[in-house]
């Protein structure tokens, strides 16, 4: 038993699965047992937990594909901005303002979304690994210039639709369980599987280590860095569909925004280090539950969005200290003078 306890603390996940249990044993409190309530309705299940699971879905996607930029040290602030091009390029093709010719076809407004994502992350790469911009001012690049790009595509209007089939993406179940749910597993799994079965987890582990000794040893750093921006693209080009899909229609100034924010709070928390290096995908996946049952659970208390904001910035706070050498230094050299003093 005490084999089992130790090999699991030793996982990264375990942390923020513990800090996840704890957020729901609070809420439960609270509620008096009503948050883990669960009812099915018609065949769907219906309660808070879906409601968490069904709202971090987009998160969760993101944050998956953040979490391998952040291992390497980089930073992809223009995901939110992907999302309203994604979400723009669906719903004009399934409104027919665009490519009239497809006839609202579904299915060409999805492939069209996440090739436009997947566009935006090749140019975000291309920006990283052959121009060698720094990251953050790459993907600042795309993260002012994409809602523009969106407000052209919809001629600045938000365009709503009437889709059954689009509305499915995110509205949608399967075994009562919400459709977002298995495009989270999908995708997640997808990475989870190529970076821990494949020599290319430990390749972008090195290359956020040391990028110049990666370089040496044969490993395609810049590749790399273009392969890793392209899927965030095209996994924020899904997570725009989800959004657009769950609001019926494309809102090109609001869709998105701010949500870069929450995916680089979720990989931090997931206890990957933003100066690259370590990760874990399923750290990251529990990091954006958390945010998500953060935001959850504060609005279910009453307390007003704007206080939202603060919580993020002083969890932002304690993990950049806790990831911090000089701090952790301090500390240790704070405590060795008061044990002296406590000695003497």
């Amino acid at each position: 038993m005490r084999e089992i306890w130790n090999r699991l603390s030793g996982k990264q996940y375990f942390r923020p699965l513990i800090i996840f249990m704890i957020i729901l044993l609070f809420n439960g409190i609270v509620s008096k047992g009503g948050f883990f309530t669960l009812s099915i309705v018609d065949g769907h299940l219906y309660g808070r937990i879906i409601d968490i699971v069904r709202n971090g879905s987009k998160l969760m996607i993101l944050a998956g594909g953040m979490t391998m930029i952040l291992a390497t040290g980089g930073t992809d602030i223009s995901v939110g901005s992907i999302m309203a091009i994604s979400g723009a390029i669906a719903c004009s093709i399934v409104n027919g303002n665009i490519f009239p010719s497809f006839h609202g076809n579904v299915a060409a407004a999805i492939i069209f979304a996440i090739l436009a994502g997947t566009v935006s992350g090749i140019w975000n790469g291309f920006l990283v690994a052959k121009i060698k911009i720094q990251p953050i001012v790459a993907t600042m690049i795309l993260m002012v210039a994409g809602r523009g790009i969106a407000q052209l595509i919809t001629r600045g209007k938000i365009v709503t639709i009437t889709s059954e089939a689009y509305y499915f993406i995110n509205g949608g179940y399967i075994l009562g369980i919400p459709f977002p749910l298995f495009i989270v597993v999908f995708l997640v799994g997808f990475l989870v599987l190529f970076t821990g079965r494949t020599a290319f987890g430990l390749f972008l582990e090195s290359v956020g280590c040391n990028p110049t000794a990666s370089k040496y040893v044969g490993i395609k750093v810049d590749r790399m860095l273009l392969a890793i921006y392209t899927l965030s693209g095209a996994f924020a080009a899904v997570a725009g569909l989800i959004e657009s899909a769950g609001i019926k229609g494309a809102d090109c100034n609001n869709a998105g925004l701010g949500i870069e924010m929450d995916a680089i709070l979720a990989v931090a928390i997931g206890g990957t280090n933003l100066m690259g290096g370590r990760f874990s995908i399923p750290a990251s996946v529990i990091g954006a539950l958390i945010v998500q049952s953060i935001t959850t659970t504060v609005l279910a208390l009453g307390v007003p969005a704007a206080y939202i904001r603060v919580l993020k910035a002083l969890l932002i706070i304690i993990i950049c200290l806790s990831q911090s050498k000089q701090f952790k230094d301090l500390v240790i050299k704070r405590k060795m003078i008061n044990r002296k003093v406590v000695g003497n």
